[in-house]
């Protein structure tokens, strides 16, 4: 196997190692997928200043989102799925999170329940929320969510509707798949992952299954699921979460500068400038070119965070300097996930960290506290 340098070698071992299905999954963006490329191609657009005879001693990336310190400015972004990349791969993820020093962030789409994550960890995680038509179960996950001691919820503000992933229709996507002779043949050529599989119980949404009323097998869970996204979701209901929480909130899924003021008018904690990794509105602004903008808008009010297309620590560097105060990766540690398990999480966030840590000192700056403006050569945005 050849050296794993980057997180692309992760994304070509993940790729080998992962049914097509699920890999395309994890690699899709929505239409024309523009917009989930552009997430990745603009931060090449940015280049930095290179400065030289500074002194590059004692270096830290050690800092804090939402009051909690951080090893670095990364945390691990909400995915559905996510044990389908690897078997029980939600805990798999959240140890290795945990080990290294950053937040993770459990979906209310997870393979592997709140419980679940919650029995492998020793320090709280967060949990994204997604905010269904039957609010008994919305409550019920916030109730469950608090048990489990997570210390944020993260609303997802953008996933009223599904936008169109062409990938997911074509391969028949579902969890667990359904057996057809095209998904047999896909997962007979990735035996590591059947065997890992094989050895799980956790093969569907054990966050709904069992908990949502009347889901208690596949057929009723893929009908409940179809329905269940709430298009009448509006701020308002952001008062009555924030009510039924009681904690720390980080509101995702804001790119406009409007909705980013309504968005710190409702008190949370924190926003995400994001647009779902290019899996919602194809031909929208990427994260990167919307963050300056909208840290210029409400910075000064809340704290402001982002998602999308961060491939390398350089990524998260650029986005620091350009007034984040974290970031999110999902692809990069769904990659390492699919290729190597827990360690290839924890590869993800080394090399990571390394690529920041070389990057940051090269610009000339030894804390991140110092990172800013002036590390940026040319702004395209």
């Amino acid at each position: 196997m050849k050296p794993i340098l980057e997180i692309a070698d992760l994304k070509d071992l993940a790729r080998r190692r992962v049914p097509k299905l699920f890999f395309d999954y994890a690699d899709s963006g929505s239409y024309t997928e523009g917009t989930y490329r552009a997430n990745e191609s603009d931060f090449a657009r940015i280049k930095l200043r290179q400065r030289v005879l500074v002194d590059m001693s004692d270096r830290t990336l050690e800092t804090t989102m939402i009051g909690e310190k951080v090893r670095m400015p990364v945390a691990l972004a909400p995915t559905g799925l996510t044990g389908m990349q690897h078997a029980d791969g939600e805990m798999l993820a959240a140890k290795a999170a945990e080990e290294f020093g950053v937040p993770f962030t459990l979906s209310t789409m997870s393979i592997c329940s709140i419980e679940d994550v919650a029995s492998v960890t020793k320090r709280p995680f967060w949990f994204q929320l997604y905010v269904m038509r039957d609010r008994e179960f919305v409550k019920n996950l916030i109730e469950r969510a608090r048990a489990a001691g997570c210390s944020a919820l993260v609303l997802t503000a953008d996933l009223q509707l599904l936008g169109q992933r062409h990938k997911d229709i074509r391969n028949n996507l579902s969890a667990p798949p359904k057996l057809t002779p095209k998904h047999l043949c896909q997962m007979a050529m990735r035996p590591r992952w059947c065997w890992n599989m094989l050895k799980t119980d956790r093969r569907t949404f054990r966050n709904i299954q069992g908990h949502a009323k009347n889901v208690s097998d596949l057929a009723s869970l893929g009908a409940w699921t179809a329905e269940q996204f709430d298009p009448k979701l509006s701020w308002k209901d952001v008062e009555w979460i924030k009510k039924q929480w009681g904690g720390k909130l980080i509101i995702k899924g804001t790119l406009d500068v409007e909705d980013a003021k309504m968005a710190a008018r409702t008190g949370a904690d924190a926003i995400v400038v994001s647009n779902h990794g290019g899996r919602q509105l194809d031909g929208a602004h990427s994260s990167i070119a919307m963050l300056p903008r909208i840290v210029d808008a409400v910075g000064h009010r809340i704290e402001v965070h982002m998602d999308g297309g961060i491939r390398s620590g350089q990524d998260v560097l650029k986005a620091i300097a350009l007034g984040a105060k974290g970031t999110y990766i999902g692809r990069p540690f769904l990659y390492g996930l699919g290729a190597m398990g827990e360690q290839g999480v924890t590869k993800a966030l080394e090399i990571i960290r390394k690529e920041m840590d070389v990057t940051m000192a090269l610009c000339g700056k030894r804390q991140l506290a110092d990172v800013d403006k002036s590390i940026i050569a040319e702004n395209p945005f």
